[in-house]
Order: C-alpha cells, then sequence, then structure tokens
C-alpha cells in the first residue's frame, strides 16, 4: 500500500560538501596560497548526509497498540557513500579517523551521483571571506519523463580542524585567521515548491547560524523530519499552511488534476524580456529547438525555464530539461536531440563556439541569439496570437512596490509576506490566463480538423487553413512532440484549461452555426468583417465550374475570431488555508502519532465547521484526512473519510490508494466493514473494478493524420475514409455517395477517384474562403447566408450574368454592373424543369423555375450546366418542404451537404457518367417524387420545431431522457447564462445540453458512466441528478458543467428520482431515488447524506411519484400506494389475459384531484383510469387507435400526453406517436405524428411546451406547443 500513498513535501534533504580528509588535504594548500595571492585550490563536493522518511525508528511501531504505520517512500535503492569513524560533523576531523563505507537507504528515483556537481555548479573551492548564503533550484527528469524538485542553500562555514590550537571557545570557532568553504543542503520534493522550500531553507539557515556545531546533524535531521510530515494539499482551492519559525510557508494547491504546481513569480521573465524576445522563446519552446539559457546567477536559470514551461500548459515539453548544468557537465549541449538546458553566463561564448543550430538566451541582457547564424529560421507566432499577447501585456502591472505605495508599513514579517503573497498569486493567476490565451489562439481550429471516431487528424487541411506567412511555424509544430501530445489530448477529449477556455470563447452565432461551420463557408457577416469593405469582385473559383486550386493562402475565417476584442476573463478562486499543527520539539515515533492525532483532530473540526454547501472545501478536507488516517495505519477511517468524496468531489478520489487500502484489510477490520453499510458498498465497488465490471477502457494512445487510400475501397473502408477526411460524418449520405462513386460488380470505390474527388471537395471549400460580393448583395442577404454555388455567366430571362445559390434562395449577380437581382426563396418555388432555348440553329439547354411570389418564370441559358443545377435546385427545394412540413432546420442543411456532394461528384467523374452518379445523392428530391407523404394538420399545428441531439456523432443516439430546467434572472457572465435549458441523455451516458432559448448546443457532450441513463431530476439551480444503469446517481454541477459527485448507495439500476415539496422554508430537502431491485432511498439534498431507506417486495420497481406526501410507486406487475416509512397502503396488480402474452405496466399518473390514476401497458393500445377512493373497482378503459404499446406519459394542465410506439401504413416500420387525452372527456383530443421511431421520453417546459425523444432511427426531439 506504500507505494500508493501520495508523496509527502520532503523526498530526501541531502547535506553536500567537501569530506574531512579532502579538506585536510587542501586547508595547507589554501593557507598558502592565500599567502602569496594565488587561486584557492578546487574540492571535490560528496555527499556528506542523507535523511529520507521514515524518520521514526519501526522498532517503536511494533510496540504500540494498533496497526502499523506506512510510510510514504517504501520502494529504495542502496546508496554507499563515505563514512568517517568517529563520526564526525562536516568539515570535522578526528584522529585517526579512517574511512569506511555506508549503505544508506534512498527513494530508488533519486540519483545522488550527479547530486555534488548539480549543488555546486560553479565548483567547490575556500574563500578568505565569508560569501552571503545563496540558494538555486534544480530539475531532475527520469527516463520516463517524471520530475523531481530541488532546491539547493549553499552557506558558509570556517575551515577550522582539530589539530589547529585556536579550534573552539565553549563549542564555538575562534576569531583567528581562517579560511571559509561552502556547504550545500539540498531539499529534494515530487512538487515544484520552489518558494515553499527555500523559505523552509530560510528557517534552517537562521538556526545554524547560532546553533553549536555538535548540533548540526542534528538540526538538519529534525528539519528533514518535520518536512516529511507536511501533505501535499489536493487540487483545488484549499492551501496548506504550517509555521515553521520564524515564518509561515504557504503550500498552494494545483488548480486542477492536470495543471501543475505554481510556487514561483511568473512575471520574472516579463521583467527580464521584451514581448518579441518572450514569444521568440515560446516559438522556439513548441518548435522543439535546442535551447540554452545563460545567467550570472543560478538561481534565475530553473526559475526561468520553469515559467515558460508554466506558459505552454497544457502542452508539455518531451524532452531533456536540465535548467542547471555545472561545468563538469558541458559536453550535454552537444547532444543532437531537442534539449533545454542552463549554463552560467561565463560559459557563454565556448558553448555558442562549439555547437552548431543552438538558441541562445542571455537572461541577464534579454536578448535571443543563435549559435549558427541570425534567428531568421526561427518562425514567427502567427501575427493574431502574437498581437492578442503584446495587447494583453500591456495591461498588466509587475512592480509590486506600485501596488502598495498608498499602503501603510507593517511591523510583521508574516503580514508583510501574506500580502506579498496575495499580490503575486493574483499577478500569476492573470499571467497563466494570458498565456493560455496565446496558446488557444495559436491551436484554435485544430479540434475542427480532428475526426474523434477514428482517431485522425487532417494536418494538411488545418495547414491550409492558416494565413501564408504562418505556413512555417505550423509545419515545424505539427511535427513536434509536444503537439502529439496535445492532439492525444484533444482526442482524449481532456477536461483541461485549453478546452475550458475554448467553450467560453465560442460565441453564441458560432455554437448555432454549427452546420455551416463543418462545411466551411463564410457567412455574409464573416465576409463584411473581414474585407472591410464591398469594393471586391466575385473571386475566379466561384465564378466557373471546375477550376484548378490557386496558388494563393486562404485566410482562415478562424483567424478573425481572435481575442482580442473581448476582454478577459479570470474566474475569481476564492482560497481556504488550512493550518497544520505546530510541530513537537522531538520527532520520535510516539511524538508523529501524537503529531497526525493532532493534525486528524483539526482536519475533524474543520469539517465540522466548514459549510454545507461548500462540498469542494468539504472534499478536500477529507482528502487530507484520509491521506493522514492511511499513513497512521487506520485503514477503515481513512476508507470512511474517501467513500465521502463521492458526495463531494470524486474527482480528487484516490482509486489506487482505496484499492490498496481494500487488499491490506486483516480480518478484523474486514469484520467490522461487513457491519458498516458504507465501507462495505465501497469495498464491492473496488472489488467489482478489479474484476472489470464496469470498468472504462483507458484513453487510447494513438493518433493518425488522414492518408488517402492506395487500394480500392469497399463499402465499409469508404466509410471510414470519408468519415476520417471530415467530409461528411453521418453513415446513411455516405452510403449514397458510395453508389455514387463505386463501379464495377464489386462496387468498390477506385483510389484515383477518392483522391480527385476528396481534391475537389477541399478545393471548392478553400476558395469558398476568398469569395467577395458587391455591396448590394450583401446588404439584401442574411448575416447568416453564404453562396455555395455560382454559376458561369449565363444568359437568363432577367439579363446576364452569375446565378448564385446560398442555402436559403437564388439570385443573379449581373455582369458589367453591381447589383443583385433575387429570383427566388427555395420554399417559394412551384416547380422546377428543364427545356431549350432557341439559338441560331441550336437548341441550349434551360432551366425554368417558377415561384409562387412571382408571377413570370424564371429562365436561364445553362448550358452543359443546366443538368446539375436542376438536380441541385430540386434538392434544395425538396429540403426546404421538407424542413418546413417538419419544422427540422436539418433537413435544409441535409439537403446542402447533397447539393456540395453532386457537385462535387460531377467535378471529379466522366462527363457521361456525372448526372447519372449524381442523381444518386438527390435524397430529398427523391422522397418527394416516390412518398409525397403530406405532414397531418394537426401535427403541423402543434409541432413548432425539431432538435437533433445527435448531430457531433456519425449515426443518431436514442433520446433515453429529457429534462428541463427553467432560467435564472439576475446571473451574471462568470456564473454562466441565466437562460433556460434542455439536458438531453443519449446512449452511453452521454448528456448534451441546448440553451432552450435559442435551442443552440450549450454542450455536446457531459460524460455521465458509460451505461444508458434512466432518470434526471433538476434539484436546485446548480445541480441535475441523474440515474443510471450502473446503479449510481451522478450529481451534475450545472455551472462547471461537470460531474463529481456521485451517490452509490443503490445495488441496482437507478429508476426514477423525485423530489419532496418543503413545507416551509426552514425544512430540509429531501429527494427519493429507486432502483429496479425494489430498493428505495430517501436523501437530504443539502448534505447528500441518506436519511433513510426501504425496500419493496415488487417485479422491476420502474418509477414513483410524490403526492399530498403519499409515495405512489410503478413496477412491472403492480401500482403501489406507499407511506413514507415504507409500509404498502394499496396496490394495482396487473391482471393478466391468458389468451394474451404476458404484459406489463409502463408508467402512471396520479391525478388525485379528480380522484383518478391513470395507468399504461407496454404492450397495450389503451390507457386505463382507477378510481383513486375504490381500487377494485373496474378501470375505465380509453383506445389509442393504431397504438401498438404505450413507452410513457406525461400530465400537462388538464391533459395527458402520451408516447406511444405504433407501426406505418405498411407496417414495416416504427412510428412514434403521441396522444393528447382530454382528461375530463377521457377521450383522445390529439394524434400526432411525432417521429419516425418510437416515442421515448416526454418532458414539460413550463406547461407552455411538451417536449419529446425518440429511438435511434429518428433520434430527434420534438417541440409541441401546448394549448
Amino acid at each position: 500500500m506504500e507505494d500508493h500513498l501520495p508523496p509527502g513535501l520532503l523526498e530526501a534533504c541531502v547535506v553536500l560538501g567537501a569530506t574531512s580528509d579532502k579538506l585536510k588535504e587542501a586547508y595547507q594548500v589554501g593557507r598558502h596560497q592565500q599567502e602569496i595571492g594565488a587561486e584557492s585550490p578546487v574540492l571535490e563536493a560528496e555527499v556528506l548526509q542523507v535523511h529520507v522518511p521514515p524518520f521514526d525508528s519501526r522498532e517503536k511501531a511494533a510496540d504500540c497498540a494498533g496497526p502499523a504505520a506506512f510510510s510514504r517512500v517504501q520502494r529504495r535503492r542502496s546508496f554507499i557513500k563515505k563514512k568517517e569513524r568517529p563520526a564526525a560533523l562536516p568539515g570535522d576531523s578526528c584522529p585517526g579517523g579512517q574511512e569506511a563505507t555506508q549503505d544508506i537507504s534512498v527513494p530508488k528515483d533519486i540519483d545522488l551521483v550527479g547530486l555534488p556537481q548539480l549543488c555546486f555548479p560553479g565548483g567547490l573551492t575556500f574563500w578568505s571571506e565569508p560569501k552571503e548564503p545563496c540558494f538555486h533550484f534544480l530539475v531532475f527528469t527520469d527516463v520516463l519523463g517524471n520530475q523531481t524538485h530541488g532546491v539547493v542553500l549553499q552557506y558558509c562555514r570556517p575551515v577550522q580542524l582539530f589539530q589547529e590550537s585556536s579550534l573552539q571557545q565553549n563549542g564555538h570557532w575562534s576569531k583567528g585567521s581562517r579560511l571559509y568553504t561552502a556547504y550545500g543542503i539540498c531539499v529534494i520534493s515530487k512538487y515544484p515548491y520552489y518558494t515553499a522550500l527555500r523559505d523552509c531553507l530560510s528557517c534552517l539557515l537562521s538556526q545554524l547560524k547560532h546553533c553549536r556545531i555538535t548540533d548540526l546533524d542534528q538540526r538538519v535531521k529534525e528539519f528533514s523530519a518535520k518536512l516529511a510530515l507536511v501533505p501535499i494539499p489536493p487540487p483545488g482551492d484549499l492551501h496548506v499552511v504550517f509555521n515553521l519559525s520564524p515564518l509561515v510557508i504557504v503550500l498552494p494547491s494545483r488548480e486542477d488534476r492536470y495543471h501543475p504546481v505554481v510556487d514561483l513569480d511568473l512575471h520574472l521573465p516579463f521583467l527580464c524580456f521584451q514581448t518579441r524576445e518572450l514569444l521568440q522563446i515560446i516559438t522556439a519552446i513548441l518548435t522543439e529547438r535546442r535551447i540554452v539559457f545563460f545567467s550570472g546567477d543560478w538561481a534565475r536559470l530553473t526559475l526561468m525555464a520553469e515559467c515558460f514551461m508554466l506558459y505552454i500548459h497544457p502542452l508539455r515539453w518531451q524532452h531533456p530539461l536540465v535548467p542547471a548544468l555545472s561545468h563538469q557537465m558541458l559536453d550535454f549541449v552537444m547532444a543532437p536531440t531537442a534539449f533545454l538546458m542552463g549554463c552560467h553566463l561565463c560559459h557563454f561564448e565556448e558553448v555558442s563556439a562549439e555547437t552548431d543550430d543552438l538558441i541562445l538566451i542571455n537572461i541577464d541582457d534579454g536578448t535571443v541569439s543563435s549559435s549558427s547564424s541570425e534567428l531568421t529560421d526561427l518562425p514567427a507566432v502567427p501575427s493574431y496570437a502574437a498581437e492578442s499577447f503584446r495587447t494583453r501585456r500591456r495591461g498588466l502591472q509587475l512592480h509590486y512596490d506600485l501596488e502598495v505605495s498608498q499602503q501603510g508599513g507593517s511591523t510583521s514579517v508574516n503580514e508583510l509576506r501574506a500580502q506579498r503573497r496575495h499580490w503575486q498569486q493574483r499577478l500569476n493567476l492573470r499571467i497563466q490566463n494570458i498565456a493560455l490565451e496565446l496558446i488557444a489562439n495559436i491551436f484554435r481550429g485544430v479540434t475542427d480538423h480532428l475526426n474523434f471516431e477514428h482517431r485522425v487528424f487532417n494536418s494538411q487541411e488545418f495547414l491550409k487553413s492558416r494565413d501564408p506567412s504562418d505556413q512555417l511555424f505550423y509545419k515545424e509544430v505539427l511535427q513536434s512532440h509536444i503537439f502529439h501530445s496535445f492532439l492525444k489530448d484533444r482526442l482524449n477529449q481532456k477536461m483541461d484549461a485549453y478546452t475550458r477556455m475554448e467553450q467560453s470563447s465560442h460565441s453564441e452565432t458560432q455554437k448555432m452555426k454549427v452546420m455551416i461551420d463543418n462545411l466551411r463557408r463564410p457567412t455574409m457577416k464573416d465576409i463584411v468583417r473581414r474585407s472591410g469593405s464591398s469594393e471586391n469582385c466575385v473571386t475566379r473559383r466561384l465564378g466557373t465550374s471546375l477550376p484548378n486550386l490557386r496558388e494563393e493562402g486562404h485566410l482562415s475565417i478562424l483567424r478573425q475570431t481572435s481575442l482580442i476584442e473581448t476582454p478577459l476573463k479570470i474566474r475569481q478562486k476564492h482560497i481556504k488555508q488550512f493550518k497544520l499543527p505546530d510541530f513537537h520539539p522531538h520527532l520520535s515515533y510516539q511524538y508523529v502519532q501524537d503529531y497526525y492525532t493532532d493534525l486528524i483532530g483539526l482536519l475533524g473540526k474543520a469539517i465540522s465547521f466548514a459549510p454545507r454547501d461548500d462540498s469542494s472545501l468539504l472534499a478536500r478536507y477529507y482528502y487530507l484526512r484520509g491521506v493522514v488516517n492511511a499513513m497512521c495505519g487506520r485503514r477503515l477511517d481513512a476508507l470512511s473519510d474517501f467513500q465521502s468524496l463521492n458526495h463531494t468531489d470524486v474527482e480528487i478520489f484516490p482509486a489506487a490508494l482505496v484499492r490498496a487500502l481494500v487488499d491490506s484489510l486483516q480480518h478484523e477490520e474486514q469484520a467490522q466493514v461487513d457491519r458498516r453499510p458504507e465501507l462495505k458498498r465501497l469495498v464491492c465497488r473496488v472489488t467489482s473494478s478489479e474484476s472489470g465490471d464496469g470498468t472504462v477502457q483507458p484513453p487510447s494512445d494513438h493518433v493518425r493524420k488522414f492518408e488517402m487510400p492506395k487500394t480500392s475501397l469497399p463499402l465499409e473502408d469508404f466509410v471510414t475514409h470519408v468519415q476520417q477526411s471530415g467530409i461528411v460524418r453521418d453513415v446513411g449520405t455516405i452510403h449514397r455517395l458510395f453508389d455514387a462513386l463505386s463501379v464495377g460488380p464489386e462496387k468498390e470505390v477506385d483510389p484515383a477517384v477518392f483522391r480527385m474527388f476528396y481534391t475537389f471537395w477541399k478545393e471548392t471549400e478553400a476558395e469558398a474562403q476568398d469569395v467577395h460580393l458587391p455591396a448590394e448583395a450583401i446588404e439584401q442577404l442574411d448575416h447568416s447566408e453564404c453562396v455555395h454555388k455560382l454559376s458561369c455567366s449565363v444568359k437568363t430571362s432577367y439579363g446576364v450574368g452569375k446565378i448564385a445559390m446560398t442555402q436559403k434562395r437564388l439570385f443573379l449577380l449581373p455582369d458589367g454592373r453591381r447589383g443583385f437581382v433575387d429570383i427566388t426563396k427555395f420554399r417559394d418555388i412551384v416547380e422546377v424543369k428543364t427545356s431549350s432555348a432557341q439559338f441560331l440553329l441550336l437548341r441550349i439547354p434551360s432551366l425554368r423555375i417558377k415561384s409562387s411570389r412571382k408571377k413570370e418564370i424564371f429562365e436561364a441559358n445553362l448550358k452543359s450546366e443546366c443538368d446539375l443545377w436542376s438536380l441541385m435546385v430540386k434538392e434544395m427545394w425538396a429540403g426546404r418542404k421538407m424542413a418546413d412540413d417538419h419544422k427540422d432546420p436539418q433537413h435544409m442543411q441535409q439537403a446542402l451537404t447533397n447539393v456540395l456532394l453532386m457537385d462535387t461528384v460531377v467535378g471529379c467523374l466522366p462527363p457521361q457518367k456525372a448526372i447519372s452518379a449524381a442523381s444518386k445523392l438527390a435524397y430529398y428530391d427523391r422522397m418527394r417524387q416516390e412518398e409525397p407523404t403530406a405532414v397531418p394538420k394537426t401535427t403541423s399545428e402543434t409541432l413548432k420545431h425539431r432538435i437533433n441531439p445527435s448531430l457531433h456523432l456519425p449515426s443518431q443516439q436514442t433520446v433515453d431522457v429529457l429534462l428541463y430546467t427553467p432560467g435564472q434572472l439576475g446571473k451574471c457572465d462568470m456564473e454562466g447564462d441565466g437562460n433556460p435549458k434542455l439536458w438531453c441523455a443519449l446512449s452511453q451516458g452521454r448528456v448534451v445540453v441546448f440553451d432552450a432559448a435559442s435551442w443552440s448546443t450549450k454542450h455536446n457532450c457531459i460524460q455521465v458512466g458509460v451505461l444508458p441513463l434512466r432518470c434526471m431530476l433538476g434539484m436546485d439551480p446548480e445541480q441535475v441528478w441523474v440515474g443510471s444503469q450502473d446503479s449510481t446517481v451522478y450529481i451534475i454541477n450545472t455551472r462547471s458543467m461537470s460531474c463529481h459527485k456521485q451517490l452509490t448507495e443503490h445495488r441496482s439500476e437507478v429508476t426514477d428520482l423525485v423530489l419532496e415539496d418543503r413545507h416551509d422554508m426552514y425544512s430540509q430537502t429531501l429527494a427519493y431515488s429507486c432502483s429496479l431491485d425494489g430498493q428505495v432511498i430517501v436523501w437530504d439534498v443539502s448534505t447528500l447524506k441518506m436519511r433513510r431507506q426501504f425496500h419493496l417486495s415488487c417485479d422491476k420497481l420502474t418509477s414513483m411519484q410524490l403526492y399530498n406526501r403519499t409515495l405512489w410507486c410503478c413496477a412491472h406487475d403492480c401500482i403501489m400506494e406507499v407511506r413514507k416509512t415504507g409500509v404498502v397502503q394499496r396496490k394495482i396488480c396487473m391482471q393478466q389475459d391468458l389468451t394474451h402474452p404476458p404484459s406489463h405496466f409502463s408508467g402512471f399518473i396520479v391525478y388525485l384531484e379528480r380522484d383518478q390514476i391513470w395507468t399504461s401497458c407496454v404492450d397495450s393500445p389503451e390507457l386505463c383510469v382507477w378510481h383513486s377512493d375504490n381500487l377494485q373497482k373496474p378501470a375505465q378503459r380509453i383506445e389509442l387507435p393504431d397504438s401498438a404499446g404505450v413507452t410513457c406519459m406525461l400530465r400537462v394542465k388538464n391533459q395527458i400526453w402520451v408516447g406511444c410506439r405504433s407501426w406505418s401504413d405498411s407496417q414495416t416500420q416504427a412510428v412514434g406517436k403521441i396522444f393528447v387525452v382530454d382528461v375530463a372527456q377521457a377521450a383522445v383530443e390529439k394524434e400526432l405524428l411525432a417521429h419516425t421511431d418510437s416515442v421515448r421520453a416526454l418532458c414539460s417546459a413550463e406547461d407552455r411546451y411538451v417536449l419529446s425523444g425518440s429511438a435511434c432511427l429518428d433520434g430527434k426531439i420534438a417541440i409541441w406547443k401546448v394549448e
């Protein structure tokens, strides 16, 4: 279990310097050279002392009652160091002392062999005058990339040996003539707490200055033992504070589990470099150059390197990182691979002369240069990202003295330090956001070229979307290991700081035009913003039929949405601090146990006094107490604390440690677990996860680049390649495209045909970015319209010009004059047909379009393009009609995709086959001709809109659950918008959130487990509870749109959730959850604690309702009225008809205002209405015409809305119908043809609208008006 304990603050404390014998040998030489004025001899530094935890005695642990404590450091290896006998202090010597060896156990990932050189990078020697103590910082990286960090204190001591007469006076050195040498103390930690560890060593230094020589060893050991007791705070907003006299030390926590610790001054590079140099250094890092920092101050080297590592977060440097090289290690810069290293400034000329292609960064002068030539080969950061960074930098206040110029002084050192620390934390947060914005601007648009299903990145198309001047930068970055790791995180949908910033920067307009963005066509609004004027004419590409791709670059619309225009939003962090108990003066085993007991007591008090609604803070306290309990061997207490994380923040749940605790339980402890239900559930979950039940597969580690096929493609491979290319995601559309492009009896697509198809598609897409229209056209078109097709200059009945097609209309751009002539909107078309016009002796094919808004028929002599335009216009017309009839705008978007595919197919196939092949893509036109089924009038009048929650997925998903949450007035932007929201649960635990004010996608994927979801309930403005098939209730935070809490007390599929109305403002809010096995649990919503539970004896409990403080429950075999204590009062039993297959209840509605209970069955085409006062009385039955069974019911005002499974007229396909039943008349009032698959979910939006979701063959959400 020890291997799974999180590391403490201290991994090791090492004392370094010259041994007594080496000092003795060099002393005489040094005194002589001092007399003649020569340089002092160079000493060889060695490891003198190594202090590693645990510092308490194991033998004493065996004598204490209770389980043995565990050490954080268990996996060790041996380090052989020289030992002097008798034992002496560093720098001291005993007569006759002989050298031996001592085997010291150190953590296996700490290498002490090269440590002396790193701790004394400038060498070790004698001085005639004492030097001031100094600090510098180290980074150790193993072969796996894991980093360990060190802070080194160098302090001077006089060299006086025992043989000299003026040795000691009362235990202190005499003040005669002497030489001085340096000793180093290196504190090694797993975490980069540079400031905190420097402050700790400063406290130690104050003690070493005034302590007796004989006490030095004990002081260092006690210092190390104290640091080993300090726990590391978990990610979040809780910092750990401890007192190490005379200073108060603060350990800041990480922002989240993906973010590194920030415990240094991030503004230091801004003080040393101008903006140009800062961006050059960041470019060198992103392009993985061989980088060397130089400074005359060793401390600056590591601090600068670490600052730049934080600037590029969440990207991670993947190569050797040695920020401080000693003079013996200078040959490291000859390494052929990329690296980031640091050297003393005195080696600048030597390093630059020996090696080519180094990026040389002089920290002291603030310059960046190259060892081989000028920096011409270092590409510049993209201009829009650089300009944003430059603008943000101007607003930084980097000087603390200016900040506090109006404030008075303080007499407390710790108060001054706290004031400075708070200023630094605010500045660090702002710098992190500026740097993150730079990274987001550089890589904006990367996700648009990712295919998540096949884990493919289309690098070529991403490069084409960049500005020509930025091509060199992106070509180098895209080849780097840093970028490859970044891509893996994007494909794994990692919710890190980059993802959050990218989501928050999306405007409402960008969210509304998802489909247009997929087609990558600029809207009129984009054209106006990009060009700034309307003086340009239409581009050559869109004016021809099949042109070649031009060599000029294509300005990406994405570049125009840089964040320069918007103020930088910084989330205000509310930091809490937890102060550790004071350390005991003597850290023997018993004192260590007493310290841990005090710490556990303080954490218990903190938990008691913490606000109940601050679950994040409670989780940090539980985590810390659980870790301390685990270290003390209190396994059951540790498991109890970690179990509490499910209710507070499961994100910091230490799964590996909990598994180790469970595996190490003794027989007596296992018996106690069986008597504690919450621990028994936790152990069962850990055991089941080990057996592989319900485990989540680890994220994949590979990233592919899109490549053209080299062999013929059968259907399955063709689908894969098209999806990888990013052209089309919908499988049905790809199948039709395959029919259009495939040839031969084997039905395969030739690789040359696919390449030509792909090339034409991308040419059209790229050239569309350069479209320019006259001002008259832009003024007439809607802001969201895009020009998708432009004909050659043709003769029309409105004059000679080019016909343009948007997703809404056709219009003419006259030749020879600036203007705009509206032809027709697609919804106004009455007839489209082809004919021929007489021209001299020729008959020229023409297209005739009749519009309902114009008397004259529009005719255009399109010549060879006539057939293609006829197919396209008919498809857009049919798609527009389908979209209007079904109130579903996606039909129009799909028709537009079909049209663009037709255009591309015609361009890549021989003329004699092109039109025939393109006609196979005319999906909506064929539907209009073959199945001209009109939408019933009642359905059309009641239906308001349709939305597709599976828009971002390759295939439609079943809508399992729907939930509407009302809006909130007065919410500020930092808290999220106050609009109402629609929550939609899809297959495999995916939740999609829509803004119910605009029906735009708010979040396209909140992952809640991996199994289907069964129920959802809005508890309060900040919580949505979701019941899953995996027996867990997940709690989604509506502000962060993340799921960090779970209720794991159920043992079977959670089927329903209900909320009890509060009787008064002082009563607690209670919620009920039920599971398929009949278990009902009552929850306190504020504390997430289980109040009580009971079990109902029934067959598969599926739903429940609370009415007048009575619980009504529905199972497959009965409907039960249950008291809150779990006692069944009354029951309606399923009466089976022996002549029909067995059926079961599918739902019920309690309508006690009319003394009625409405029930439905899964295989029955009728509703049963029971009299609530006499359940034995036969039920009234209401027939549902053409229904095969009821799937769900909903009460809205005085109506019952019933979702059903039905069959189409041909009896070959399931359809979803909704029956609106009038309660007073007990009769069907409306029959609505809702979906092309069965209705699976219903919910009400404030009794004004009803929303219905369907199974996967349809997979859409319909919005109905309630009358």
